[in-house]
């Protein structure tokens, strides 16, 4: 079940970077033009767009949050938004893959 996948790669994802503070999240991420916090929230994005998609509703911009810290907690409301969605299985495949991958270059 690709539920079970994505819980599992939020789970690491979360152990790897929730303890992280501001300077960690503003650090310049490898082959890009932004911070680790940019990326971040860009896959977040990503989720609220599926989300939306999957809802059959328009997508909106996701605010960002004056603190990078906070993108841990909102890329949890997203991917709970996401998961209650129901999404095609595709969906939640590649929103794990996003995670897992971006976790890699972090």
């Amino acid at each position: 079940m690709r539920t079970a996948t994505l819980d599992q790669a939020l789970e690491r994802f979360i152990r790897q970077v929730g303890h992280w503070e501001a300077p960690r999240w503003a650090a310049h991420l490898d082959g890009t033009d932004g911070s680790r916090g940019d990326a971040l929230h860009a896959l977040v994005a990503w989720i609220a767009d599926a989300a939306a998609d999957a809802e059959g509703e328009p997508h909106r911009a996701v605010p960002r949050l004056p603190h990078d810290p906070a993108l841990v907690d909102q890329l949890r409301v997203v991917i709970a938004d996401l998961r209650a969605a129901n999404p095609a299985e595709a969906v939640l495949a590649e929103a794990a893959d996003r995670l897992s991958t971006l976790r890699q270059v972090f």
